[in-house]
């Protein structure tokens, strides 16, 4: 048995993984099949190499990270191909080919010309040609042993069946449908009420192992030309060359640098393009533009270590769910959202997607600890595409609803009203609870909006002007006169006083903003921690409980606000309309690291603007006298148990002239 210090869940997921992998391989690449996303099972690879990158020792021959497609299928002739035909490891990221590069060049190929070309998505296809006369076409099967599909590939109008190189030639390319015969041929399907084809790529392959060459003729195959076997010429650009002198079609796409920038500035622009394109691609192939040089290089396991294909943003992906949080809406409605590890998906990083109720729970049987595969709906929106159960852990139970409801809203009572799928706060009012987070929003602790309390927000509730948060931002002094509590000079001054909210400090905003079981402190932290509320808005549940004071419960508070799809859209209307919050760094100020209580009623001011003013000097503000408590203010009425608090602990009581002093005031 293998030696390893890797724990033993990483061990059972790499089997599982290995699993699953091969499986989808085999009907992939065997039977023509497809039980996901070609992205997603890029993804699990993705997942597999690096997790044995970290355990070397856990490799075995029979992973899917050391062979090569699926084996040959046995209704045609078996081939050996005199070179193998191999595959290229995968790189997701510019980060990932500069350490390619690195590695290479340590090795011996240093700053080496690049050869940058289009990745097709087709089958791929050895074409032999002796004495000039195409003998042979065999697919790559296992990379070592193929199938005879000469007959078929006859018929593919662009393959020469006779060549100007007398000499022994191998072509090796893929065979493709390009885009616009792919829609022609689907629509002649629907015109006979027969079912569509899936996608080009796994239709060219099903055509090439079709054994009535007539099928393949009457379906508009191509041959793209990518590589020469023999002769072996000094560099692949020449290839290209020699393949368009021959005959051969290839993508047109090819270019040559000098640098990696260069080949990753091609690599990013032709991602802007590659739609536009005739045929499907999923990414491009970086080369050694010099065949000794990428020959001398060898060969890791079942790739060449001169030669990487860069994957696009899968528009799939796979992440495992480590939590699902509900979020409480503005309208009372509670809504499911699975917490993931972060994945890059279609260009982006997703940490979360909704799950919209209970019933989409249950019809997808997610779990906390689920392997899932999610993807964007219109590139947009995470959804959860389906759990992949094969990788689900061993103890994993049902997620149930109504219990998730109960702990993280305790003092809050649901109902599903007959015939919804949504769970609501019971007995809540729309408008209601839309004024009482206005009035929020524009308190003191908040943004401290004048003339914006409940009475004017009533008003403006009732009379239409005012639907969202964000509508306070388009409000007019000539909308607000019209209203009865208003004249001309009011209304200026409301509509001042908003509009000078519009770049409010980031503590202040999250407060405003309404995130449950975040007070003004907790909010003046993570502000400090993360300075802006993109940062926050980003923010992983472990990078949330890495913060002093952060449990489990705010934490959730946090990743179900901003999963909200209500909510953000909230957000970026209000950015839309102006507001920009700023971080305040009080870190320096004459009060930094100490922190105040005050008990009592001071002359001078409430207790809300002492607050305010301890924060703005850089002061920590306790509701309650703890043992990090420095000073206790006491004022007029002074309660008996703070002053006690005091003494135990040894915290300074002070009166309301000397905190005056200690303000600077």
């Amino acid at each position: 048995m293998t030696k390893t210090n890797a724990p033993i869940e990483v061990q059972e997921r790499i089997a599982k993984l290995r699993d699953l992998i091969n499986d989808y391989r085999y009907h992939y690449h065997v039977l023509d099949e497809s039980i996901m996303s070609e992205a997603a099972a890029d993804s699990l690879k993705h997942e597999l190499s690096q997790l044995e990158e970290k355990y070397p020792e856990l490799i075995t021959p029979d992973s899917p990270t050391q062979r090569v497609a699926g084996r040959a299928l046995d209704k045609f002739q078996k081939v050996a191909h005199a070179e193998r035909m191999i595959s290229l490891a995968d790189v997701f990221s510019e980060s990932e080919v500069r350490e390619w590069l690195d590695r290479i060049d340590k090795l011996g190929a240093k700053n080496p010309e690049l050869f940058v070309d289009i990745k097709m998505d087709g089958l791929a296809m050895a074409l032999i040609y002796e004495d000039g006369l195409l003998k042979q076409a065999v697919t790559r099967g296992d990379g070592k042993v193929g199938e005879d599909v000469t007959m078929n590939v006859r018929t593919i109008e662009n393959v020469p069946l006779s060549i100007a190189q007398k000499e022994h030639t191998e072509v090796r390319g893929e065979v493709v449908i390009f885009k616009e015969d792919f829609e022609k041929l689907n629509a002649a399907q629907r015109a006979k009420g027969k079912p569509e084809f899936a996608n080009p790529r796994n239709l060219a392959a099903g055509t090439i192992r079709q054994l009535d060459p007539k099928i393949a003729a009457s379906r508009p195959l191509k041959f793209m030309g990518y590589d020469m076997v023999s002769p072996n010429l000094p560099k692949n650009s020449e290839v290209y060359e020699r393949l368009n002198e021959l005959g051969f079609r290839t993508s047109r796409q090819q270019k040559v640098y000098q640098d990696v920038d260069g080949a990753l500035k091609f690599i990013h622009d032709l991602n802007e393009t590659r739609q536009s394109l005739p045929f499907g691609t999923d990414g491009a192939v970086i080369k050694v533009n010099d065949r000794k040089v990428y020959q001398s290089l060898g060969i890791v396991g079942k790739t060449p270590r001169a030669a990487v294909a860069y994957k696009y943003p899968a528009e799939e992906a796979t992440t495992v769910v480590k939590d699902i949080v509900i979020s409480l809406g503005r309208t009372g409605a509670a809504t499911p959202v699975a917490v993931f590890d972060p994945v890059q998906v279609a260009g982006s990083t997703v940490r979360h997607a909704s799950l919209h109720n209970a019933d989409e729970i249950a019809r997808l049987d997610v779990r906390i600890g689920d392997t899932v595969v999610i993807y964007k709906a219109g590139d947009i929106i995470p959804q959860i595409n389906r759990v992949l159960t094969e990788l689900r852990p061993e103890k994993s139970t049902a997620f149930d609803y109504e219990a998730a409801l109960k702990e993280q809203y305790p003092e809050l009572e649901f109902e599903r009203p007959a015939g919804e799928v949504v769970y609501r706060v019971k007995n809540a009012n729309a408008d209601q609870m839309l004024k009482r987070s206005i009035e929020y929003y524009a308190s003191k602790p908040a943004l401290n909006i004048e003339g914006l309390g409940e009475k004017n927000v009533v008003a403006l509730v009732d009379a239409g002007l005012v639907s969202s948060i964000a509508d306070l931002y388009t409000l007019t002094a000539a909308q607000v006169a019209t209203l009865e509590r208003f004249a001309e000079i009011s209304a200026h001054k409301l509509v001042d006083n908003i509009q000078a909210s519009k770049n409010p400090p980031l503590a202040r905003f999250i407060t405003a903003i309404g995130i449950r079981h975040i007070g003004s402190q907790t909010a003046i932290d993570l502000a400090a921690h993360f300075k802006t509320l993109d940062a926050l808005r980003d923010a992983t549940e472990g990078e949330l409980l890495e913060m002093p004071g952060i449990g489990k419960t705010v934490a959730e508070s946090i990743l179900a606000f901003f999963s909200d799809e209500d909510n953000l859209a909230l957000l970026d209307e209000l950015a839309k309309n102006g507001v920009r919050p700023e971080y305040q760094d009080t870190s320096n100020g004459k009060l930094s690291g100490l922190a105040f209580v005050v008990t009592g009623t001071l002359d001078s001011m409430g207790r809300d603007a002492a607050a305010e003013k301890i924060r703005a000097l850089g002061g920590e503000f306790h509701s309650s006298v703890v043992k990090s408590t420095n000073y206790l203010v006491a004022g007029h009425n002074t309660g008996k148990s703070k002053l006690e608090k005091a003494a135990k602990y040894g915290t300074k009581v002070i009166d309301e002239a000397e905190f005056l002093e200690i303000l600077g005031e």
